[in-house]
């Protein structure tokens, strides 16, 4: 096919070679990606608009958009009137015109939301934990998932097309960290967790890392405007994403962005709940909530608190300003070492805590950045992120609709079953 071929999307380049079908077929479900992503990223379009960011045909694009419509995908707005010639008809998103399953299997709890097609969540259920036993996360799914359904008219449930999983990569291997017995943490080793999925939900399945999900959100439905971020997601163990050019890197493996591995040199007054006071640690050591678990039992409390209540956030006092020194130093050193590898324009930081703690760790951060050394390094700043504690949810909430509907310039639409 000719490389100019009508179909050929200006506007996503990265997917313009990669995506364009090779029937026609192929083409037009390319072509109807392209004008549901165009419209979900401006809100609203006429049809001529369409065809002139798209490069197809005012023929083609009418098609398209009366195939969308019939489908109930998209939905016609008010007319709108110019100087001359027809009024232009803007189309927008239907919300209800396709739903999904958002599942975060997290360390400490598991999460699933049901989300409509403009990335609302109409619907969440929780189960907090002390650790994710598979059993345990698998019996949550089966009766949870009919009750966050009918949050919706039972013929809306005929269009949830799918369900994303946000989940840590090799959940066995942090036993040890969060307390959790060896042998039950090992059956995540074991067990094939999409099929598990596919047969309790009867839907397709798509699987990504919880905090590339996180970054993902933060992309696609939150309002950080930079087009060149690294993302920090401080969650029981912190990690995070790459944004280069408005597209999220996933890399070589899909493990571009594992920050939490990232060195950070030990101080005497960091040495907490057993960790080294010499050398170096790894990120998932200063700037994760497990870090200020061990200091709340080290006093005698219950850390299992802060996932149970966002209120008990406010009554930590002291040991939580402890914690956002060691935090704060930890992604200072951390956010330096990244932009010496790209020239971010910022850094952004979220997490599964109440927004005045998000506020106090960016400004901690920011403070703790100015006593490093950066000579030779591009300034960048450092922001809060968007989407909050739900980040996750919201990001593994988006994958089926990456796979089906929409283009995906994040590369996390592999459908895995």
């Amino acid at each position: 096919m000719d490389p100019q071929a009508e179909g050929v999307t200006p506007e996503i380049p990265s997917l313009s070679g990669r995506m364009r079908g090779s029937n026609q077929s192929g083409l037009r479900a390319h072509n109807e990606r392209t004008v549901l992503s165009l419209i979900r990223q401006h809100g609203e379009l006429a049809k001529a608009e369409i065809a002139r960011r798209t490069g197809l045909s005012a023929q083609t694009a009418s098609v398209i958009m009366r195939a969308l419509e019939a489908e109930e995908l998209v939905l016609r707005d008010k007319p709108r009137r110019g100087r001359v010639g027809q009024p232009s008809i803007p189309m927008r998103l239907n919300p209800s015109g396709a739903f999904t399953f958002g599942l975060k299997i997290g360390r400490r709890s598991v999460e699933l939301v049901l989300m409509d097609f403009l990335g609302v969540v109409r619907a969440r259920e929780r189960l907090t934990y002390a650790y994710p036993d598979v059993d345990l996360v698998l019996d949550f799914v089966r009766a949870a998932q009919p009750r966050v359904a009918s949050a919706i008219e039972a013929r809306l449930r005929l269009r949830i097309v799918g369900l994303g999983v946000a989940m840590p990569y090799e959940m066995w291997s942090w036993a040890e960290e969060i307390g959790a017995p060896a042998e039950r943490m090992d059956a995540w080793r074991r067990i094939d967790i999409v099929a598990e999925l596919v047969a309790i939900t009867g839907l397709p399945v798509n699987l990504a890392n919880d905090a590339t999900a996180a970054c993902a959100a933060e992309t696609v439905f939150g309002t950080t405007t930079s087009l060149d971020y690294v993302y920090f997601f401080v969650g029981a163990f912190v990690g995070g994403g790459i944004v280069m050019g408005g597209d999220l890197v996933t890399g070589r493996t899909g493990n571009a962005g594992a920050l939490g591995s990232m060195p950070v040199p030990r101080a005497a007054r960091e040495g907490v709940a057993g960790v080294r006071l010499d050398g170096f640690e790894q990120l998932i050591n200063f700037a994760s909530i497990h870090v200020l678990e061990k200091m709340i039992a080290a006093e005698g409390g219950d850390p299992l608190v802060l996932w149970k209540d966002a209120g008990a956030w406010d009554e930590l006092g002291a040991v939580l300003d402890h914690w956002l020194g060691i935090a704060a130093r930890g992604l200072a050193y951390a956010i330096v070492s990244a932009s010496a590898v790209y020239d971010f324009e910022c850094a952004v930081i979220d997490g599964g805590f109440p927004e005045n703690v998000r506020a106090r760790l960016v400004e901690a951060t920011q403070r703790a950045m100015v006593r490093l050394r950066r000579q030779g390094l591009t300034p960048l700043d450092i922001r809060a992120g968007t989407m909050g504690a739900g980040a996750r949810e919201i990001g593994s909430a988006s994958l089926p609709f990456f796979a089906r509907f929409l283009l995906d310039h994040r590369g996390l639409s592999a459908e895995a079953a």
